[in-house]
């Protein structure tokens, strides 16, 4: 009998611990850093909305360039005013939030050259936002999370290499890589770096992509969605714009047809990972109305 109560408690246990695991396994990740106007990144990180944030964007790098971190007025890396931002990452680590730096984003000069170029760009990287060490950290002495690979210019190449250079380093300290592809499969610039099989997040861009995005009705959507869980990623998050105004080609879901209509349906991949809302500047409710749900 007190076996038979024994095994009883350690399912019970087991249950209870996989429950708490999948409720938590789903969440929702923002872009933050493109206006002045957004809020503060601790005030971001205390709305309780949001597991992941991506600090958005070191625009320049690579091809022998001087990398260049653009917070859009929020800070001055050339005057080394971002290093105030230092004290807000760690207070949103504190919360349990993932806080990434996205390279790349849709205005820049950035490319990768060689494998070469590569490696220098994860060691700059390592050393001035992540785990290493360096007497010019734009962000102070707080420790990122991870990388997030929004690679939509220039050169295809070498970002495959990029994520492998990167991934080393976990050996000394986890590096989460996320990447931000566009809906139509395969992304243009991000297929070779995806099928590492190394990247943690991947976040398709369901919007500005009229083929893939939401358009009165989800069929392409949920088309494209089922292919994109196929790719080598831990989880896979349905990327969509917080306003219409955030999405000027569309893709806009309201929310609650997306609490209706799609979530349903993607939520029953054993790969879906939440929601990736861009950008905090548009997030004017819409995380919080959909957030129960994700």
């Amino acid at each position: 009998m007190a076996a038979h109560k024994q095994s009883s408690f350690l399912l019970l246990s087991l249950l209870i611990i996989s429950l708490c695991k999948s409720s938590q396994a789903a969440g929702i990740a923002i872009y933050w850093g493109q206006n002045t106007n957004e809020g503060s990144l601790a005030d971001t990180c205390a709305t309780g909305n949001y597991q992941y944030v991506n600090i958005a964007f070191l625009s320049t790098f690579g091809n022998g360039q001087t990398a260049v971190l653009n917070l859009a007025g929020h800070c001055n890396p050339s005057a080394n005013t971002c290093t105030s931002l230092s004290s807000e990452i760690k207070a949103c680590q504190g919360r349990g939030i993932k806080v990434l730096l996205s390279i790349g984003g849709g205005a820049g000069s950035y490319s990768l050259s060689s494998a070469d170029d590569a490696k220098q760009v994860a060691n700059y990287l390592w050393n001035n936002y992540l785990g290493g060490k360096s007497n010019s950290r734009p962000l102070g002495d707080a420790v990122l999370d991870g990388i997030d690979f929004d690679i939509e210019l220039g050169s295809t190449q070498h970002y495959d290499e990029l994520a492998r250079s990167l991934n080393e380093f976990s050996q000394q300290k986890k590096v989460y890589l996320a990447a931000a592809p566009q809906c139509p499969f395969p992304d243009a610039h991000l297929d070779a770096a995806i099928k590492t099989g190394l990247f943690d997040y991947v976040w398709v861009q369901f919007y500005n992509n009229p083929g893939c995005q939401y358009s009165g009705n989800a069929n392409n959507l949920l088309n494209s969605w089922k292919t994109w869980t196929t790719v080598q990623a831990k989880q896979v998050f349905l990327g969509l714009p917080a306003a219409t105004a955030a999405a000027p080609s569309g893709g806009f879901i309201p929310a609650d047809v997306l609490k209706s209509q799609v979530l349903p349906s993607i939520k029953t991949s054993p790969k879906y990972g939440g929601v990736m809302i861009w950008n905090k500047y548009f997030d004017n409710g819409y995380s919080a109305s959909i957030k129960s749900a994700v």
